[in-house]
């Protein structure tokens, strides 16, 4: 059961992340909330990496990675896909409650079956068509008291709410990177790709949107030192207990428990910004986790 129970700790370190970042660096920008998500964890990563492989064999793991060309194709595609979705999802979470946005990644594994019925051809089962129901279902609820202006309300609302949308077009990327980021480990090593991938999107995300967005990143790093080694400690916590315990069990499993996250997630939305419909969310994303454990099952 450990991996279990690493799988729950991911889960939480993912809300405690999210909710920190919101909490520290809204009135910031999503352009500075993506910097320190991705820059807080670095020194923490850097001593997993130094902690977990001697030099001579992460040189030797480095090189063998690097080398392959598949390896560098599919790196380079993560890198803009990752930053892109970074930026959506800071937004997301800037903008709107985390009880609305957080459960709408729970379409990704539902995104990841329509895809791969629309591009591959792959007829997804009844339990798989279930899941994507109880999901849609999930999010029907969300906005369930609106529903007193009509049938359709709760949809309306969800496509009124700017976090929301820009949720759910998080969810679709994630549908893509998740393929690309578990082809990347299958060309290399869970625990070496962890470590080393999330320290190079750590170096690309705030080049790439300081090179084009100029923000003041050192007064940033000089006025809130300890909110962003905070929310690094938090991000880099939650890569080594995802790929420890994707070492130990299914990674459908895995990624099911995960996802219990928007369950976190909405408890700090109430806990620290006094979010409100917090019962109807928790019934909607319990709805919405269901689905996903009939799509990881499916």
């Amino acid at each position: 059961m450990l991996w279990f129970f690493l799988s729950l700790s991911a889960a939480f370190f993912v809300a405690l992340g999210d909710a920190l970042n919101k909490k520290f660096f809204a009135r910031d920008g999503m352009i500075l909330m993506a910097i320190a998500r991705t820059l807080g964890p670095l020194p923490f990563l850097v001593a997993f990496l130094l902690a977990t492989f001697p030099p001579s064999e992460f040189l030797a793991r480095s090189l063998a990675a690097f080398q392959n060309p598949t390896f560098l194709k599919t790196v380079g595609l993560l890198l803009p896909l990752e930053t892109l979705a970074i930026l959506l999802y800071m937004e997301a979470i800037r903008v709107s409650p985390l009880s609305l946005t957080l459960p709408l990644l729970s379409f990704t594994p539902a995104f990841i079956i329509l895809t791969g019925y629309l591009i591959l051809g792959e007829r997804p089962s009844w339990q798989g068509v279930s899941g994507i129901l109880l999901v849609v279902a999930g999010s029907y609820l969300l906005h369930w008291p609106t529903i007193s202006k009509g049938f359709w309300a709760p949809f309306r609302a969800l496509l009124r709410e700017k976090g929301s949308l820009l949720m759910l077009g998080v969810a679709l990327i994630y549908a893509v990177t998740s393929v690309l980021g578990k082809k990347a480990i299958l060309l290399s090593d869970p625990l070496w790709f962890a470590g080393t991938y999330f320290v190079i999107l750590g170096l690309f995300v705030p080049s790439v949107l300081g090179l084009f967005f100029k923000p003041p990143l050192g007064r940033f790093l000089r006025s809130k030192p300890k909110g962003v080694l905070l929310l690094g400690l938090t991000q880099a916590l939650m890569v080594v207990c995802h790929m420890k315990a994707i070492s130990l069990a299914p990674a459908a499993y895995m990624i099911a428990v995960k996802r219990t996250s928007i369950l976190f997630g909405i408890l700090f939305g109430g806990a620290m910004f006094r979010e409100s419909h917090l019962r109807v969310r928790l019934t909607a994303a319990s709805v919405m986790l269901a689905g996903v454990f009939l799509l990881a099952t499916a």
